[in-house]
């Protein structure tokens, strides 16, 4: 984030100094982060658990098992391909998988009166 203080008034330029010490005060009682994370590992460990287990970003895998958890593709991933549910009667080659913005071709056909269920592939 990047601020011109060169276009500030004074008064905005001291409500920006006012409000950018108080976020560093702020900043200055949290402990750092690297204490926590080892506390909140350790807690998990306690447990039986891993962070990964409880609060997701990655493969879960046991505490006891030394091996690097695989890493593996989620189900709604971008570039998943998903059959086509969806095509236009004028142009066989044109499909939709019912995923992101209907395509020009259908919206024009809808505004025209045809439903969607006209287009559904059997």
């Amino acid at each position: 984030m990047s601020i011109n203080v060169e276009n500030l008034s004074a008064k905005e330029l001291a409500a920006l100094i006012a409000k950018a010490s108080q976020r560093q005060k702020k900043l200055k009682k949290r402990k750092p982060a690297a204490g926590v994370r080892k506390r909140i590992n350790a807690i998990a460990r306690e447990a039986g658990y891993t962070v990964a287990e409880l609060f997701g970003g990655g493969a879960a895998k046991s505490a006891s098992s030394s091996k690097p958890a695989k890493k593996t593709r989620k189900s709604g991933s971008a570039g998943s391909k998903v059959a086509p549910k969806y095509r236009n009667p004028a142009n066989p080659s044109q499909t939709w998988a019912a995923r992101g913005k209907q395509p020009k071709w259908m919206v024009a056909e809808i505004a025209k009166g045809k439903k969607l269920e006209d287009f559904a592939i059997k």
